[in-house]
């Protein structure tokens, strides 16, 4: 018995059959690997040096393994394989949703720095057939005009910046004021940083806004809304853009619009309507 099949035998009294299917499959696909690029001990052991780096980059409010698999495109393939092909397409929900989004009313700015282009993003929350929800839960977070998420910058964001969760009215309709977010780069200052810069890729991210939507009876809903005339929209690093989640953000400078939102002129308007299945 070669050592191979030995390792994929010693999974075989595992209790849960799916933890036996998924660890001999392990076993089978990371042996066939090393044999494959004929991997060598320094080469192990600087994999093993790597991957100690990603989780101790981990912490509160970073998740580097997330970003890794992210950038890997596993987390795109998982939300892939496990999307049923109805209701509005799913996306990854990325490394920086470490902290609880403050409840906010219908209307409100999820923005606290009063800094970039206002933006009023509106939208509804109906089930398989159409039907409006009302009550569901809208959970948004996004980066600010420069880039940056809140918990990047806990010296010059206030926790909750850029987030917010809305619960939709009778119609299910919902709606915030904002800023139009930055297309940016994922955070290279850790392993995962490294490894896109030693094999030559960039780690830029079109703009976009997150949203985690729920009601019951329905599937949750992790997706973005990516804008529609941001650079990177072509060659998200993550791997993430659906063409059926690309949003223009029109520009508008109606004063009679702007009163009735709260924003100043000019202001930019978009509109994501999103189906549960």
């Amino acid at each position: 018995m070669d050592s191979d099949q030995a390792v994929q035998d010693s999974f075989a009294g595992a209790a849960d059959p799916r933890l036996r299917e998924i660890m001999q499959a392990v076993t089978r696909h990371l042996h066939a690997l090393v044999r494959e690029v004929r991997l060598t001990q320094a080469e192990w052991e600087q994999t093993i040096g790597f991957l100690t780096g990603v989780g101790q980059m981990c912490d509160a409010t970073r998740q580097e393994f997330v970003l890794l698999s992210d950038v890997l495109g596993v987390s795109m393939l998982v939300e892939t394989l496990n999307s049923h092909g109805h209701g509005t397409e799913a996306t990854v929900l990325g490394p920086f949703h470490m902290t609880t989004s403050p409840p906010r009313e219908l209307g409100a700015s999820i923005d606290e720095l009063g800094v970039g282009t206002p933006c009023v993003v509106v939208g509804t929350v109906t089930g398989p057939e159409g039907e409006e929800l009302a009550g569901a839960s809208v959970d948004v977070w996004q980066c600010s005009a420069d880039g940056f998420y809140d918990v990047q910058q806990p010296d010059r964001q206030p926790p909750g910046n850029g987030r917010g969760l809305f619960d939709t009215d009778a119609q299910g309709a919902f709606w915030f004021r904002t800023v139009v977010p930055s297309h940016y780069p994922i955070p290279t200052d850790g392993p995962v940083g490294a490894m896109l810069a030693a094999t030559g890729r960039y780690p830029y991210r079109p703009a976009h806004i997150h949203f985690i939507v729920s009601a019951p009876g329905h599937e949750s809903l992790t997706t973005h809304m990516f804008v529609a005339d941001s650079p990177y929209i072509d060659s998200d690093a993550v791997f993430a853009v659906k063409r059926s989640l690309i949003r223009p953000f029109v520009v508008c400078d109606d004063a009679e619009s702007a009163r009735r939102y709260g924003v100043d002129m000019p202001f930019r308007m978009a509109r994501f309507d999103i189906r549960l299945g």
